[in-house]
């Protein structure tokens, strides 16, 4: 009779828990970038010590990754979910970076619903970390992701034809669509993370 081991190892959940985590500090960041009368530097300055944080816990899930024998599930599937979730923070970081160096003063109030996407994909991707380790109660998880990066895309048509309404000035239409886009980005990304998720579970369950 053939025996089945599975590492007991938690190192991983516990990185890829710490990895989803700084991505819900970088969602309060991107608001706080997002709101008026706030310091944009200050916050830029912040947002580049989240962003090589969550980097830092990135290299140390890949030089765990290639320190150990046996891995709780496939290597390549923490490879991907790991630069994944480091994806997302790049594309968040990016905006506020953005922000400041375009020097854009007024912000469409439809990125607000952008940013409402990004911070409720951050803070099901944190919860639903830990749940890797028993491969329970994630389907609701990936489920929501997908109705949230829906409501995502609805949210970027509207607020790329309301730049192109003719209310905003050509330069200003091209600064605020970079911004949108990296948005975009971050929540796309989520999705990715969430059909990696999807994967694994099909794998291991």
């Amino acid at each position: 009779m053939a025996l089945s081991f599975k590492p007991v190892d938690t190192a991983f959940y516990v990185l890829l828990t710490e990895a989803a985590e700084h991505l819900v500090d970088g969602a309060a960041l991107l608001a706080e970038m997002l709101g008026d009368g706030n310091d944009r530097a200050d916050i830029a300055s912040r947002m580049r010590d989240a962003e090589h944080a969550a980097d830092e816990t990135t290299h140390a899930i890949v030089k765990r990754v290639n320190s150990t024998f046996v891995t709780p599930f496939d290597r390549e599937d923490i490879y991907a979910l790991a630069s994944q979730l480091d994806d997302v923070m790049d594309f968040m970081e990016e905006a506020v970076d953005l922000v400041l160096l375009y020097e854009v003063e007024s912000l469409p109030t439809e990125l607000a619903e952008q940013v409402d996407v990004i911070q409720r994909c951050a803070e099901l991707t944190a919860e639903s970390m830990p749940r890797l380790q028993s491969m329970k109660d994630l389907e609701e998880y990936w489920i929501e992701i997908n109705r949230l990066e829906n409501a995502g895309d609805k949210s970027y048509r509207r607020i790329l034809a309301k730049l192109f309404s003719g209310q905003y000035e050509a330069l200003e239409v091209l600064k605020l669509k970079d911004i949108v886009d990296s948005l975009e980005h971050a929540i796309d990304a989520f999705e990715k993370v969430a059909n990696i998720i999807e994967q694994i579970h099909v794998k291991e369950s």
